[in-house]
């Protein structure tokens, strides 16, 4: 079973991706300073659930799973 993401986290994760394709990679630590410079997000765990999924979005995309 994968994990469970809220649908906000899923909602702009996906807003991100379409807006800014270029800026995010497969690494989650550099996913995580950009997510913090273009959204403005109170928490950190927020933070990282974004970059987190961005950053699992990017893997599936690449591996040719996901189609955006």
């Amino acid at each position: 079973m994968g994990t469970v993401r809220e649908r906000t986290i899923k909602r702009i994760a996906y807003k991100l991706i379409k807006e800014y394709p270029e800026l995010w990679t497969t690494d989650f630590e550099h996913n995580k300073m950009l997510v913090a410079k273009v959204v403005d997000v109170k928490s950190k765990e927020y933070r990282n659930r974004i970059a987190g999924y961005l950053t699992r979005l990017k893997i599936r995309e690449q591996r040719g799973t996901l189609v955006l």
